[in-house]
């Protein structure tokens, strides 16, 4: 019989899940980042003509973050919807949003391939009349634009990985891509002589070399959805559903191109050399990007963790999403200023390794650096804040905030630094300004959210007359002897292993029971302690639908947290010394002492481990429960202090 594993978003704890599943993001959208900076470095580089080189991805590098902004905007979406569908357990839907994922990547492709075909030399002559800036740019530009298949067919399959929470796979892809764009760099550029043309061809292989990884992991390992032609066929719903959600994290993308090259317009028109003033600003923000996509990289797993738990309808797990998702965020983001403040001078030197025309950069760079980094912590709380409202179902406040940081909050500061005869040195306030400003507004609209969509989550306590008695134990202290005890004295029905049987019967497997399959084999199905393997959604929906129907004592199973959303509920956990523990598991199983210590704490381990798997809650902690007892004064007197409990509750209420 095929064994249920459950999704890990699901179940596993907040605190870990975000950086398993975070860590593998960050450091793909990191080398994104780099693919760029390594250019630019090895550009920079260039004997004679680095200045000018630079000058020149700079110009082009909009675009690049224009494509890159589709891409990841499509797979915010997808990654939404296929998140969504999964905790949904709607297995037809997951496998027609992945094929529209696939068809969409070509797509966009298809319009790329069109502009870097025809409209690459005109958009770079819009920023500059340098015959050398434009050939170079206009060169580099076409490449990457024709060839992006790479990085918009990557991006796509990435999102499969980190959908189902296989993001590890996508990392291993997206290194072996960046590690290969550095040496080819240096190949291309250098020995082969092929100056910015080489770079762009550098970028293009690595970025296709990831892809056919993340395409090879996804088709082999990644079972959770299943592939095949006919899902490719584009569905205009689920097109439209995926760009619902998608469409803003695209936009928001996007208006980093508009930020990119307005600024270089503005910084264009000042009096200062425009090779050191849109040189310094391209080599800064290329920087700036590998703090940026750290920020999004968590922002992107709360986008995938609280989308599932959200569609799981699941308040608690949502709630700590957030909290954890901002909180994990602006820690990083700090990490990242710190860092940034210290090393900006070396880094910036890194441009300049070969002196010549780009030695003149390296002070600006590092005073941009330094001056910039200091919004990081803000931009931080920005982006984590897009994250939650994306993953709630919002599309224009995510759009509002990054045409706050971006446009409305940076043109306009920018425009009036570069009148002043120090812009250089005071024209780089104009991005932390707009990250603290629009800060103001991402804490409004994070407020909102929480009260508007997650609040109102299993809000309304059910009010059944029925009253429910659920029995957490440490192993060796008589729990289910005195859960079945209390059920006799009260009158109620008992369920502990039982419940597999009606738990199999929800799920349909009833019928197999019925012919034959041994009892043990359900049980080990529906009883393992091991949530990935256990069928949590469908049981928690057996003992809700069975506190609508009637009373009852439960033993084990998370049932205290599992009915949060019901008011008739007793919470009991029953504890005793490991001495009395330890006697009595030897007259069970007719262990020695130390097996018996042995056994008891593999067991308590072990439901620890599921009961915080589940719950995101500390097993054993008085705060969970009503009633805690020590069992080690004796069963009855035990089942006598819940049974009083239990009638003085009742005439309380």
């Amino acid at each position: 019989m095929e064994q249920v594993k459950q999704n890990k978003m699901a179940v596993e704890p907040l605190k870990k899940l975000f950086w398993k599943m975070g860590i593998p993001m960050i450091i793909s959208l990191v080398l994104q980042a780099l693919y760029n900076v390594i250019d630019s470095v090895f550009v920079a580089n260039m004997e004679g003509t680095g200045a000018l080189a630079n000058e020149a991805l700079t110009i082009a590098f909009p675009i690049q973050i224009l494509i890159i902004a589709v891409g990841v905007g499509t797979g915010v979406g997808l990654n939404a919807l296929l998140s969504k569908s999964l905790g949904e357990k709607n297995q037809e839907k997951v496998n027609r949003v992945a094929g529209n994922g696939v068809f969409l990547a070509v797509a966009i492709y298809a319009v790329f391939l069109l502009f870097g075909l025809f409209g690459s030399e005109w958009f770079i002559g819009l920023f500059t009349n340098d015959p050398d800036v434009l050939e170079m740019g206009s060169s580099y530009l076409k490449i990457c634009t024709c060839l992006c298949l790479g990085t918009t067919g990557f991006t796509i399959y990435e999102r499969f990985l980190q959908a189902t929470g296989k993001g590890m796979y996508s990392m291993i892809a997206q290194v072996t891509g960046a590690l290969l764009n550095v040496l080819l760099d240096y190949i291309f550029i250098f020995p082969l002589d092929m100056g910015v043309a080489g770079a762009a061809w550098a970028t293009v292989i690595g970025q296709f070399i990831s892809m056919f990884l993340a395409m090879a992991f996804h088709y082999i390992i990644n079972k959770e959805i299943q592939n095949h032609p006919k899902y490719i066929k584009p569905k205009f719903d689920l097109i439209k559903a995926i760009y619902k959600i998608g469409a803003s994290a695209a936009l928001m993308q996007g208006l980093l191109s508009v930020m990119m090259a307005g600024v270089n317009a503005i910084l264009g028109m000042s009096s200062v050399d425009s090779t050191i003033l849109v040189g310094s600003f391209g080599i800064y923000y290329k920087i700036q990007q590998v703090a940026l996509f750290s920020a999004f990289g968590l922002s992107n797993t709360m986008i995938t963790i609280l989308s599932f738990n959200y569609g799981m309808k699941s308040k608690e797990r949502a709630k700590d999403c957030i909290k954890y998702g901002v909180i994990d965020t602006v820690i990083t983001t700090f990490i990242m200023m710190v860092l940034f403040e210290l090393v900006a001078k070396p880094l910036s030197m890194l441009f300049a390794l070969s002196g010549g025309s780009s030695a003149a950069l390296v002070d600006v760079c590092a005073k941009a650096t330094r001056i910039a980094a200091l919004g990081y912590v803000f931009m931080g709380f920005t982006v984590a804040v897009q994250g939650v409202l994306q993953a709630l179902g919002y599309a224009g406040k995510p759009l509002l905030l990054s045409f706050f940081r971006l446009v409305l909050f940076v043109f306009p500061v920018c425009f009036l630094f570069t009148l002043s005869p120090n812009v250089l040195d005071i024209v780089w306030w104009t991005f932390p300004i707009a990250e603290v400003l629009t800060c103001v507004f991402a804490y409004i609209f994070l407020k909102q959210a929480q009260k508007n969509k997650v609040d109102t989550l299993e809000s309304a306590v059910k009010e059944s007359r029925n009253l429910v008695i659920t029995v957490s134990r440490e192993h060796g202290t008589n729990g289910k002897r005195i859960g079945k005890l209390v059920a006799e004295r009260l009158g109620l029905k008992f369920y502990d292993k039982e419940l597999s049987m009606l738990e199999a019967k929800h799920r349909g497997l009833d019928k197999q029971y019925a012919e034959g399959q041994k009892e043990q084999n359900l049980y080990s199905l529906y009883l393992s302690l091991d949530a990935k393997k256990d069928s949590v959604i469908a049981q928690s929906e057996v003992i809700n639908a069975l506190a609508e129907k009637e009373s009852f004592v439960i033993v084990g199973r998370a049932a205290d947290y599992v009915l949060r959303g019901h008011k008739n509920v007793i919470r009991i956990f029953l504890y005793a010394p490991m001495e009395y523990k330890v006697q009595n598991v030897m007259r069970i199983y007719g262990d020695n002492a130390a097996e018996a210590e042995k056994r008891i704490t593999s067991s308590d381990k072990a439901r620890a481990n599921y009961y915080e798997l589940v719950s995101n809650r500390k097993w054993g902690e008085k705060e969970n429960y009503n009633l805690c007892l020590d069992c080690s004064v004796g069963n009855d007197e035990v089942v006598e202090t819940i049974c009083n409990y239990i009638e003085k509750i009742k005439h309380k209420n």
